[in-house]
């Protein structure tokens, strides 16, 4: 998953509370056969939406607080895939799926994330992906 950032408690404000663009965490580990199947998809649109969505993962069993990152944003079950807008949770997907449908998935996320981009921002619509 090259255009996939890892993501632990040392970079996750930089790269996800503090993040200027819609970012999609997915959260995995390497002991789920799910997360590694669903991951070639993760990458493929990933690559597909480069500039307009930023996505990172996160291995939820690395150390115990990734673990509580999860925790706190109620992710009971990998793989998850949780978008953040601003720095705030506005969807998630949960479980593996086909990589049309994680695209049909984030047109619907980058609908919401459009509104609230528009709502948090003072950017002209022009700007708005």
């Amino acid at each position: 998953m090259e255009s996939v950032v890892d993501v632990s408690t040392a970079n996750w404000d930089q790269e996800v509370a503090k993040s200027t663009i819609l970012t999609a965490v997915y959260f995995w580990h390497d002991q789920c056969p799910w997360c590694l199947r669903f991951a070639p998809a993760v990458d493929e649109v990933s690559e597909k939406y480069r500039g307009k969505v930023k996505f990172v993962k996160l291995n939820i069993l690395a150390d115990v607080t990734n673990q509580e990152i999860a925790n706190n944003y109620g992710v009971m079950s990998t793989p998850t895939l949780m978008f953040f807008c601003s720095g705030r949770p506005t969807g998630q997907t949960v479980g593996m799926m086909s990589k049309d449908d994680l695209e049909k998935a984030l047109i619907d996320i980058l609908g919401r994330y459009r509104t609230c981009l528009a709502q948090s921002t003072q950017l002209r619509s022009s700007y708005i992906v």
